[in-house]
């Protein structure tokens, strides 16, 4: 069988610092003209520019029917792949084959111009795609129709907020019928429902498109999605195979490779009026840790300055994944606490009888926000920690879910009626 995509050798190198632009005065060609000779003697003189291999020798072929995920820390290549793919960029070294009409989505607003409309924009999309206009206008009421944007269809796509560009590129790039679709990790752009309606909307395009290229950090959707799984590090494809198995090598990375640092202070829509000043976790016994075991008590502790006199604080705390999946999470406002207002230094304590998460590495997400207002898009101040859950339990993985509880089993054997319990073997 014919693969659909095949990448031989690929790699991509950058030089550090280096910009590629294009000059539109006569000084600035001037100006270029004196510091090339300047560049090219500091090279001489063994001032080498910094390079780095963003890939470095990715091979794999993709065969028709497919749904790839690639999966990988920051850095890792992803994104460079997937812009020599959609023939963004070319490759340094090696080459790519694409058999088939392809349709992207990297960034949100990617291929729409900012003074059309939605509308104008459908249209324009499907021509880069190769559609005729007749055919674009077939699918046109049902592209609108999915992005849920039908009262701004003929509003200028630069009015649009990152969500609206998200659900029109997505409905573009999915119902104008490309035979391989890319998508990248802008649906996490869109809200939950939305990003749970274009996951619904890929799986079944898997019979209509050739193969579809899904880069996510979302575990959870990668294998909810996707058939086969490629693994990323330092640009190269460190492994390739069912999702099963790779998504459980990609786990073990995360705690590995993140080094332990204290999070900065993270303020959105220019707030602030409360800094957290630390954010620790202890013990029963009150010692600072990193690394707890499944069943243990943690106790959270909080040190907050707030600059100005608050009222209508709402206290927010959620364990998290790496791949900022919320395990758990509670909230002052959630278990009917009303703060008291807050002014200057204090300290605030969320105690965790049990630790039940299985065992990885995790963050505790630490946010105050007006009780007014949306935390995700308003909250007063920010702060993470990083922190391990190990067990002794040694089969205990991703197969169990998020948590792991004792349970209690009863065994009734056809030759004995009699209900009896079944110890845990040592």
């Amino acid at each position: 069988m014919k693969s659909v995509i095949s990448a031989e050798n690929v790699s991509k190198r950058y030089r550090v610092g280096s910009r590629q632009a294009a000059y539109s005065t006569l000084r600035d060609a001037f100006a270029e003209t004196i510091r090339a000779p300047l560049q090219k003697l500091r090279r001489r003189l063994g001032q080498q520019e910094e390079t780095i291999w963003a890939l470095k020798d990715v091979t794999f072929d993709i065969e028709p029917t497919e749904v790839v995920g690639i999966i990988g820390h920051n850095g890792a290549g992803k994104s460079t792949l997937l812009k020599i793919l959609s023939r963004i960029t070319e490759p340094t070294s090696g080459r790519v084959n694409l058999y088939g009409k392809t349709g992207s989505l990297l960034e949100v607003g990617t291929g729409f111009h900012p003074e059309l409309t939605g509308r104008e924009n459908v249209f324009l999309n499907g021509a880069i795609l190769g559609m005729k206009r007749t055919d674009i206008g077939r699918k046109f009421d049902e592209i609108v129709t999915f992005s849920e944007i039908e009262n701004f269809i003929d509003t200028p796509v630069k009015f649009y907020s990152s969500g609206m560009y998200v659900r029109l590129a997505f409905a573009v790039a999915a119902h104008l019928e490309p035979e391989i679709l890319i998508v990248d990790e802008v649906l996490s752009v869109g809200d939950m429902a939305f990003q749970q309606k274009c996951i619904q909307k890929m799986s079944q395009m898997r019979k209509q498109t050739k193969a579809i290229i899904f880069v996510s950090h979302s575990m959870i959707s990668v294998r909810a999605l996707c058939s086969r799984v490629m693994l990323l590090s330092q640009g190269k494809l460190a492994a390739d195979g069912d999702p099963n198995t790779v998504v459980p090598l990609y786990e073990k990375l995360t705690p590995e490779r993140i080094e332990t640092r204290e999070w900065r202070d993270e303020v959105a829509e220019g707030m602030g009026q409360i800094r957290i000043k630390t954010l620790r976790l202890l013990d029963a016994q009150g010692v600072e840790r990193q690394t707890f075991e499944i069943g243990e008590k943690v106790n959270v502790v909080v040190e907050y300055d707030a600059v100005e006199p608050m009222t209508d604080v709402v206290a927010y705390a959620a364990i998290r994944r790496p791949d900022d999946f919320i395990c758990v999470g509670s909230s002052t406002r959630l278990e009917g606490i009303n703060l008291p207002p807050l002014e200057g230094p204090g300290t605030i304590e969320v105690n965790i009888p049990e630790l039940l998460v299985i065992p990885g590495h995790y963050v505790l997400d630490f946010i105050f926000y007006d009780h007014n207002f949306d935390y995700r898009a308003y909250f007063l101040g920010r702060k993470r920690v990083e922190f391990n859950v190990k067990s002794d339990l040694q089969s205990l993985d991703g197969m169990y879910g998020v948590f792991y509880q004792k349970q209690d089993w009863k065994f009734v054997s056809k030759a004995n009626t009699e209900p009896a319990d079944v110890a845990a073997s040592e």
